[in-house]
This record gives structure tokens, C-alpha cells and sequence, in this order.
């Protein structure tokens, strides 16, 4: 992990609920020990039963609140009657305990008396003011309270509001944001300490104005969903999904809570019928298993989602619901398809223009009251309800101006900072370096993170494009192989760019290699139509080629003059992870999925992995077991890890599976990595000198493939393994041999498997089961058992 930047090194959570101990567990994925603490339930015998319980319960999660179960050794359950006294040794502690003014009053009188004065002290609170909570309390523990407000699942969510209150010391803010973004990985929305705070106050404000129009024009929620989802730049749980996922009973509460604390004309009034089914229904949603949705099962045990009718409160099987409109639209850049659908007809145009219109107007209403910054509402959004652009940046889109006409089309009086923008006629509110402050005014901006497109406006900074990669100047002597390719699909245009950056290093004296990119994902691996329509082709010796060329491609990020670094993130799947496995040093984002997974599609590793696996697994063994017999143990881990096609659910697991070494870096916040991979890059070239292949990997020769064999034959016989994943397994026995018959005590070359690799890929590639599997995976994008 990441060297702690600021002093938070211990933490508590008060409070093991399902927010409680998902926080405790986010701590513990960033490496922090944590003390878990709750009541003491009267009748039971365990005294930390609920502290317990939320460890449990966090364990279970799914998605899992741990990157890797073992970090959950990292929080300490306790009590608040014999633990409290714990809470001295915490650099930070954080209650997430009912939203109930009076009970955080009270436990903030008993932390006080116990905590270290340099400790921050800080409330989850989603709804309940700051300031209110610390009445009471000395001059000292205000100026070291913030506000920390999490969104649910903490693990995943990027969002983190840091809400001040009056009292709070500028420093502790500062140090506790620094922690927040850099440690726990989050991105940081500092929130005015005002009902709702930043992201509740404006998307809860949308969910219900989103119900209104919905029951105005008709429509149904999967229609609204299918409307207000990807196709517009939000989450794929669009409206009414998330409704479900969050609880329509904490929306009811959350809306009519707002409803009471902000003036009538922000209208936070619930339509009947939602009203009728948390109040009457108790549908509340996925917690209850009925809300918008309701999930059931076909006869054969098929999950289904049925919609809620709106009229008869039954739900149907609708099928996959089409809307026209954004079928239409679906293909096209983001811009465009908001442009699209804000001025398409009928009643779907009509939806779309009223809950659009209603965003914007009240985001621009909220501009300097719930933050003094657009961005901080902008990413607000983005971060916690999944956005990919904020109301402000969408209103860039659409044009500012053309936004403010259809809002007084409609008779809305203009917000004092749209009324500064027309008065201005200004038609964006960010500029290059710069955006508005609620009040109009233009001011400077610099983004949270590093940007990669910020950095490429400068045409002299992009040295080398291509349509699937680019090849980009970092700065400072470090060139970047950028991959921008539909899910970074790895074809001629990845591998060349990564070829000519070795050479643009070479010849233009740069000081090495970053392999990264900040596109969805780093990279989901080969391009298999391609490989696909050739070997329909039988274009044996094109392929061959291909795979001569991927493999030089690969384990050239080991074997060039200068230093490599990956920077993987997101879906890092078979030639993404090839890649990956031969940089000289890996830094990964925390949420990593990386994986070996070609059999899946009837093939095995061919651009290195499965020799790369082979030799570090090889490696870890004592030396006096890397002969004979005593390999066995590396072979099977090998054979395991790729004939299963393991895929690790963290940067973490990925590290005990073996994909990443223990040196590598993880960093917990995704837009640190290509800066961080630049200064590994940097670290490493003075003095750094030219690897040189391996001629001394020892193996097994045929007695790995009988151990392997045995092996698949129970498989087989209880039905774990098909027929066909037997015949896959065995070229991947093949390689894993060392392929050099009964010779047991054999070393051989790095190329040697390489070559192994390469004629398993072909033989399996000239298979009719193998393109079946290939076929299938790209029609259905599931694995076929054949």
C-alpha cells in the first residue's frame, strides 16, 4: 500500500451496522487497524456479539466490503462499555450509530473524555447538521470535528463528503481530505453543512421529481430506466433501480426530511403511489425483494425481473424494454446522444426535457448553498450515483444558454448564477484552466486528478496516434503507450504502439515505458473476431505471425534497455494481464480484476503468461525443491490458477493469487496511477540494466502432465471438467511440462515455452470446439461448455 501522507495510522468506527463495519472494512483494505465498536446487547453472552456480526457481515458482502478476506484481521471488535477507553490509541474515530440527534450528542460527550487531543473526530451522518452534534462540546474537539459522510457500498462508491462546520480547524480539514483521497482512495466533495449535504440533497431531489414525471406522461420505470441509464451518462440503475438498491424507505424518509428543511418551491413531494407502497405495501425495494422491481424465478430456476405496473400495483414480465429514442442514439459519443434525447418528441422527449430542466434548475439553485464550488457538485454526482458528467458539464453540452431559454420557456425564474449567465452570455461554465463561481464570476480550475485528455490539448505532448493507441509525452523524460480501443481489445495498433514507444525512448532519450491509460478498462484482452475470422480463414501462417509478434510484444516490457511500468485498473483479462505480468514494475488500482482467462474460450495463454506463471511459481519454491518431484507443487498452482481461469476481485488478491509480486504497488485511488507509474519509472532508470532472458527454468517433462491427467480425471468423471475443457487442459499440461518427455530434471529457455505456448494456441485455435467457444463468447458473452 501507499506510504501514509498524513497522520491518521489508527482508526475507529463506533457503530457495526451495514455502514459501520463496510467503512471498518475500507480502512482495512487501505491497511489502517481499526477498533469496531458497538453496544452491548443485554441477554446476550457475547459482549462484542454486534461488533462480531458486522466483521461477519462485512465478510459476506456481495459485492465483498474486502479486498482480500484476510485484511479483516485488521479490525479489532469491541464494545462501548469495556472498550471505550481504546479509543485513546485512534488517530481518527467515526460513529456511524442511529440518526438520532440526541444518541450522537451523548456519545460525543463520552468520546471526549477519552479521546487523544490530536485526534479528528468526524460523523457519518447522512442527514443530521454538524454543527447541532457538537453543542456542547469544548472549543478543542470542534476545531477537530469534520463531517465524513460515505455512500453505501463504501468499497465501491468513490464519493466521500468532508463537511466542516464553523468551528473546524482549516488544518484538520486539509489533513483529513489529504487521508480521505490519497489512503482511503476517495474523491473528495468538500459539502457546506446544510440539509442533505451535496449528492443526497441534488439526486434524491431528482428521484422524486423523476416519479412526477413518470406518473404525468405515463411512462413506466423500466422505460424511465432504460431512458435515464447509460444513455443519458448515468449508472445502469438509471432511477428506479437505485431507488430499489437504496430503500424506498430511506428515499421516503430522506425526501420527506427535505421536504420539512428547504424552502416549498424546491418541491421534495412524493406521488401517492410511491407513498402507497413503502406506506401501505412496505415494497421498500431489494431489502424486501418487491419495490419497482421484483425479482422471481421461471420454472427453471431462471432469475426474472418482473416491473411494477403503476395502475394496478402488479408486476409483469416486460421483457427487455426498447425505447425508440435511445436505440436510435445508442452508438453515438455522450454528447451527442444528450443532445439527442434532450430534444427528442413525444412523451419520451417530454419526460426526458422536464426531469433535465428540473436538474439543472435546481442545481443551479444549490450552487453556493450546498458547495461553493460547480465542480464540487459536478463530481458530486458523478461520484456518488455513478454520472459520467455532472449537471453543469452537461449543461456545457447543451449549451448554457440554450438551457436557460427552455427554463423561462417554461416560466422558471433563473437562479442568481443562471441569471449571471445570461446576463454574461456566457455558454459553459468551465473553460481550459478555468469555471464560475456560483456567482457568475470565472475563476481558476485545476481538476482533482490528473487528466489524460487535459494533457493531450497539447498536440506537442502526443507524439505518435493511432486509432486503437497513442503514444503520449508524460513529462519529465517518460513516455506513455496509451490504449483507447472498444474495452482495450488488444490488436496491430496496441502492440505497434508499444513497439515504436521502445523505440521512441531509445532514439528521443526518454527515461522509460509506462503502459496505461484511463479509458473503462485497462485492457479485456485479445481482439477475438479477429483471431476468430482467421482461423476460419486458416490463415495458419498470418497467426502464427500474430502470436510470434504478441509474444515479442509482451516480454519485451522485460527485456528492453530502459524501465517499464504497468498501470493496470479495472478488467486486466489475458493479453491485458500478459502485458501486465512482464513489466519490470506493476503499479495497479485497488479494484483490479486480473486474470488468465483464455480457456474459457477453448485457448490457453500464449503471449507469455503461462510461462510467466510457471517460472514465478518455480521461483518461490526453496531451492532444493526446483527439481523433479519437488516442482509438483508449482505445476498444480500454475495449472490451477490458469485452468480455471481465476480472475483476482482486488489489486490484493491479485497479489496472493500470484498475478502481482509482493514489491508491485497498489494505490487506492484509481487517478493516481499513471503520475504514480511515472515516478516508479523514474525511480528505476538510473542505472537500470537490460534484463536478459532465463535459460534455467527447471521442470518436470511428462511426469507434470500424468499428475495433471490424474487430476482431470476426476474432474471429468464428477462432471467439474467437460470433455473439451480436457483437451484444453492437456496443451496447457503440455507447457507446463517443460514438453520434454520423461526427462525430469530438465532446465529450459524462456523462448523454448514461449514456443510451447505458441503451438498450444494454434492447435486449440484449429479446433472446431475451441472456435465454438470463441463464437459463443461473442454472441452471448458467456462462457460455452462443450
Amino acid at each position: 500500500m501507499q506510504k501514509l501522507p498524513v497522520n491518521i495510522r489508527q482508526a475507529a468506527v463506533i457503530g457495526a451496522g451495514v455502514m459501520g463495519a463496510a467503512i471498518a472494512a475500507q480502512l482495512a483494505n487501505a491497511g489502517i487497524p481499526v477498533l469496531l465498536l458497538d453496544i452491548v446487547l443485554p441477554d446476550n453472552p457475547d459482549r462484542n456479539f454486534l461488533a462480531k456480526q458486522g466483521i461477519a457481515r462485512a465478510l459476506k458482502a456481495r459485492p465483498a466490503a474486502f479486498m482480500d478476506a484476510s485484511r479483516a484481521a485488521l479490525i479489532t471488535p469491541g464494545n462501548l462499555e469495556d472498550d471505550l477507553k481504546k479509543l485513546k490509541d485512534a488517530d481518527w474515530i467515526l460513529e456511524a450509530i442511529i440518526e438520532k440527534l440526541d444518541a450522537k450528542r451523548d456519545l460525543w460527550a463520552r468520546v471526549e473524555g477519552v479521546a487523544k487531543k490530536t485526534a479528528i473526530i468526524s460523523s457519518n451522518s447522512s442527514g443530521i447538521p454538524m454543527h447541532l452534534q457538537i453543542e456542547g462540546r469544548s472549543e478543542d474537539f470542534q476545531r477537530r470535528f469534520v463531517g465524513a459522510h460515505f455512500f453505501n457500498p463504501p468499497r465501491y462508491l468513490h464519493l466521500l463528503e468532508v463537511i466542516p462546520t464553523a468551528k473546524t480547524d482549516p488544518a484538520v480539514l486539509q489533513e483529513f481530505s489529504d487521508f480521505g483521497e490519497s489512503v482511503l482512495g476517495k474523491g473528495i466533495v468538500v459539502a457546506n453543512d446544510v440539509p442533505g449535504f451535496v449528492a443526497n440533497r441534488i439526486g434524491v431531489y431528482g428521484i422524486v421529481r423523476a416519479m412526477q414525471h413518470m406518473e404525468k406522461t405515463g411512462l413506466t420505470p423500466d422505460e424511465v430506466d432504460v431512458l435515464t441509464g447509460p444513455a443519458l451518462g448515468r449508472a445502469k440503475s438509471a432511477t428506479f433501480r437505485t431507488a430499489d438498491l437504496s430503500g424506498l424507505d430511506i428515499i421516503y424518509h430522506v425526501a420527506n426530511d427535505l421536504g420539512k428543511a428547504t424552502p416549498a418551491d424546491e418541491d421534495f413531494t412524493l406521488t401517492g403511489t410511491f407513498r402507497k407502497l413503502v406506506e401501505e405495501k412496505k415494497w421498500l425495494g431489494d431489502k424486501t425483494g418487491s419495490g419497482f422491481y421484483q425479482k422471481t424465478k421461471d420454472e427453471k430456476g431462471k432469475t426474472k425481473i418482473l416491473s411494477l405496473n403503476l395502475e394496478s400495483l402488479e408486476y409483469e414480465d416486460r421483457g427487455k424494454v426498447s425505447v425508440a429514442v435511445v436505440e436510435a442514439v445508442k452508438n453515438q459519443p455522450l454528447a451527442a446522444r444528450v443532445k439527442a434525447l434532450y430534444t427528442a418528441e413525444g412523451k419520451e422527449g417530454d419526460f426526458l426535457r422536464g426531469v433535465m430542466n428540473d436538474g439543472f434548475w435546481y442545481a443551479s439553485k444549490m450552487a453556493g448553498n450546498v458547495s461553493n464550488r460547480l465542480q464540487d457538485i459536478d463530481n458530486a454526482l458523478k461520484w456518488g450515483f455513478g454520472w459520467e458528467e455532472g449537471p453543469f458539464e452537461t449543461m456545457d453540452a447543451l449549451g448554457v444558454q440554450t438551457v436557460i431559454a427552455n427554463l423561462e420557456a417554461q416560466g422558471r425564474t433563473l437562479p442568481p448564477l443562471l441569471a449571471a449567465m445570461k446576463a454574461s452570455g456566457r455558454e459553459r461554465f468551465y473553460g481550459a484552466d478555468e469555471v464560475v463561481t456560483p456567482a457568475g464570476e470565472p475563476t481558476s480550475y485545476a481538476a482533482p486528478y490528473f487528466i489524460l485528455t487535459d494533457l493531450k490539448k497539447d498536440a506537442t505532448k502526443v507524439i505518435k496516434k493511432k486509432a486503437g493507441a497513442s503514444l503520449v509525452d508524460l513529462g519529465d523524460g517518460v513516455l506513455l503507450v496509451e490504449w483507447h480501443a472498444k474495452m482495450n481489445a488488444l490488436g496491430e495498433d496496441q502492440l505497434r504502439m508499444v513497439q515504436d514507444g521502445h523505440k521512441a525512448v531509445q532514439s528521443m532519450g526518454y527515461a522509460g515505458l509506462v503502459i496505461g491509460n484511463q479509458g473503462e478498462n485497462f485492457s479485456a484482452g485479445a481482439n477475438l473476431p479477429l483471431v476468430l475470422a482467421q482461423a476460419q480463414a486458416e490463415e495458419w501462417d498470418e497467426l502464427d505471425d500474430a502470436i510470434k509478434q504478441f509474444q515479442q510484444t509482451t516480454t519485451s516490457l522485460r527485456f528492453s534497455p530502459h524501465p517499464t511500468v504497468a498501470a493496470p485498473f479495472g478488467l486486466t483479462l489475458g493479453g491485458g494481464a500478459e502485458f501486465t505480468l512482464h513489466a519490470d514494475h506493476v503499479v495497479a488500482s485497488a479494484e483490479t480484476y486480473m486474470g488468465l482467462v483464455e480457456v474459457g474460450v477453448g485457448l490457453i495463454p500464449g503471449g507469455g503468461g503461462t510461462k510467466e506463471m510457471l517460472l514465478r511459481f518455480t521461483d518461490q519454491l526453496q531451492p532444493g525443491q526446483q527439481t523433479g518431484a519437488t516442482l509438483l507443487p508449482a505445476v498444480q498452482r500454475a495449472f490451477e490458477l490458469i485452468g480455471t481461469a481465476k480472475v483476482s476481485t482486488s489489486a490484493l488478491e491479485a497479489r496472493t493469487l500470484g498475478f502481482l509480486r509482493a514489491g508491485d504497488t497498489v494505490a487506492m485511488n484509481r487517478g493516481h496511477l499513471l503520475m504514480e507509474a511515472k515516478r516508479h519509472v523514474l525511480a528505476l532508470a538510473p542505472g537500470y540494466i537490460q534484463p536478459t532472458p532465463r535459460t534455467d527454468i527447471p521442470v518436470m517433462g511428462d511426469a507434470a502432465i500424468g499428475a495433471i491427467k490424474s487430476a482431470l480425471y476426476g474432474m471429468t468423471e464428477g462432471r467439474y471438467a467437460s470433455a473439451y475443457d480436457a483437451q484444453v487442459a492437456t496443451q496447457l499440461a503440455r507447457i507446463l511440462s517443460g514438453g520434454v518427455g520423461n526427462n525430469r530434471t530438465a532446465r529450459v529457455s524462456e523462448q523454448h515455452l514461449l514456443d510451447l505456448e505458441r503451438d498450444a494456441f494454434l492447435t486449440l485455435l484449429g479446433k472446431k470446439g475451441t472456435q465454438d467457444r470463441i463464437a459463443h463468447m461473442l454472441k452471448t458473452g458467456k462462457p460455452l461448455r462443450n
